[in-house]
């Protein structure tokens, strides 16, 4: 059988013939295939939230399955060509009030009792402890009559103005003598402090997502505007959040720190976290433009990656207003943020980040002196989640056991230290002797590759060259060679809001519908090769580009 069908127009006629339809027989149904069991597609939510979680899984799964740390964190640094709008936090910038905005956008409870953890009491016996102090207490005398005498005496002399200068000075000199002699003494019978390894004024950088938070004015103002987005007025909002540290020294070792307490009791509902969900603003902070940059200290393939100890100062509460009252708040604020951000830049080297979870807790050893007054924290990272809904809805909570501040001496009369406090040392040394262990049965580095973990174990000379350049160059933070398109007030008051000028020209980029905050990271003509230099000269659209390796995130 055939169907004819004639398509009459006003100059032609075209006759179309199909094939023929035939018909099969189609088996029937046996009862075996009746019995198994049918799957079908889930059902998908395809409301607008829905779709954008689902888009940003597609992004986190990118990030996890590359193989190197590098690439990893170039990856979070794709969706934004000149970085991401960051809340901006500084070590030694500790507004006032902000203890608990500081515990929510990094999920840490923060142990009441201050007092060190009491696994830290079965580190070793008292009558070794001890010893020990009174093998340090002399050298540590002696180093502090110096600092706090001779050098204080030598440097007024030269008219020092600056007296948060000379402070400070006085305090990295204190540090650094005590750790030079706790390290020579104990070092014959720790034998990892022997394998430490020491960094002097490092760079410790962090960057995660914090969720939860109200959005702003503008942020409402747009989303009742847009016609998709007026049911998510009020829904919380995730900022970026880039912390800069500023420690006097730390030491890390090969291996990490045992851990204090389980991922299963870190779930404790007993662990309560604040919450905080107002505008980071409203407490004095700031936002800039910023690549999201981890770095704790060293770059990507150093065997001694895992933090045993670290120094900060403390002398900016030195000049806190007297009205504020709220030193020791500050203090634990400054070790929340020290801690966390140390661990979370360890933890990226380790292949997790702020949108992969660690699979493992990490732990970190504080210290946060002026020289005088000395308070210390223990950090356990047990999550990296805190965007999106973890921020309230994650069950694991990172914690933080911190001590009050207590002097390490009474004063300096006679050139000689008076009152000498034997508890500081105690909990000092305590620190040292810790002892990071290999985690035997973990698989440390779950989502880096299997003979590829770094730039360095790849291949590839052009693509190994490139990516390190690359990674170098985003990493220190440098301003594009054009500045960020802006709107000028007069736009926005005569064009935008207020359209009194319809007849204007079109000229800037924002007229044509250009974003360039959403402008992705390899959105840019790639370098120009001459003609002489490539492969095939006589060949003018062959090799005028040089080839880029951007990872796929």
């Amino acid at each position: 059988m055939f169907a004819k069908f004639r398509k009459c127009l006003s100059n032609y006629s075209v006759t179309i013939i199909k094939n023929p339809i035939r018909k099969y027989a189609v088996p029937a149904v046996t009862k075996s295939d009746m019995t198994k069991e049918v799957i079908y597609p889930p059902v998908l939510d395809l409301s607008r939230k829905a779709k954008r979680n689902r888009k940003k899984e597609v992004w986190y799964n990118k990030i996890k399955v590359l193989e190197t740390v590098e690439e990893k964190l170039y990856g979070i640094n794709m969706p934004r060509y000149y970085g991401w709008k960051s809340l901006q936090l500084l070590e030694g910038c500790v507004p006032y009030n902000s203890l608990s905005q500081a515990q929510y956008i990094t999920r840490t409870h923060v142990v009441d009792d201050y007092q060190l953890p009491n696994c830290y009491d079965d580190l070793i016996t008292s009558e070794q402890l001890d010893i020990m102090i009174k093998d340090l207490k002399k050298p540590i005398e002696d180093a502090l009559t110096f600092e706090y005498s001779y050098r204080l005496r030598e440097l007024k002399t030269k008219n020092i103005q600056d007296k948060r200068k000379l402070q400070v000075d006085i305090t990295n000199a204190v540090i650094y003598q005590i750790n030079r002699i706790i390290l020579a003494t104990l070092s014959s019978t720790i034998p990892h402090l022997m394998e430490a390894e020491i960094d002097f004024e490092p760079r410790v950088e962090a960057f995660w997502f914090a969720g939860g938070i109200d959005p702003p004015i503008l942020a409402r103002k747009a989303r009742l505007n847009s016609k998709t987005d007026k049911e998510l007025v009020d829904d919380p909002i995730d900022i970026p959040v880039q912390y800069t540290g500023s420690p006097v020294l730390q030491l890390r070792h090969q291996f990490p720190l045992k851990e204090i307490i389980s991922l299963s009791d870190s779930k404790n509902p007993e662990w309560n976290v604040p919450e905080y969900k107002l505008d980071p603003r409203v407490l004095g902070h700031t936002y800039s433009y910023k690549h999201a940059v981890s770095v704790p200290g060293f770059w990507p393939g150093d065997p001694a990656e895992f933090g045993l100890l670290s120094y900060h100062n403390s002398n900016h509460l030195l000049n806190r207003r007297s009205t504020y009252d709220d030193k020791f708040d500050a203090l634990v604020v400054q070790a929340i943020f020290a801690s966390y951000g140390w661990l979370l830049s360890q933890a990226c080297y380790q292949g997790f980040s702020t949108v992969n979870d660690i699979t493992y807790p990490l732990v970190s050893q504080s210290i946060i002196t002026d020289g005088e007054f000395w308070s210390f924290c223990v950090y356990q990272l047990n999550t990296t989640l805190v965007h999106s809904e973890n921020a309230n809805q994650n069950p694991l909570r990172n914690i933080c056991w911190v001590t009050q501040p207590e002097k390490l001496f009474d004063s300096t009369e006679d050139e000689k230290i008076h009152g000498f406090n034997e508890s500081v040392l105690r909990n000092l040394v305590k620190f040292y002797i810790n002892t990071p262990e290999e985690r035997m049965g973990v698989n440390m580095k779950p989502y880096l590759g299997e003979s590829v973990k770094h730039i360095a174990d790849i291949s590839d000379n052009d693509r190994r060259t490139w990516l390190e350049q690359s990674f170098k160059h985003l990493m220190s933070n440098r301003q594009r060679h054009f500045k960020i398109p802006e709107i000028a007030n007069w736009q926005k008051i005569y064009i935008i809001d207020y359209n009194t000028r319809p007849i204007d020209k079109k000229r800037d980029p924002w007229q044509f519908g250009y974003r360039p905050m959403k402008r992705r990271l390899d959105d840019h003509l790639p370098i120009y090769i001459p003609r002489c230099l490539r492969e095939n000269p006589k060949k003018r659209s062959v090799g005028r580009w040089a080839k880029t390796y951007y990872p796929d995130a």
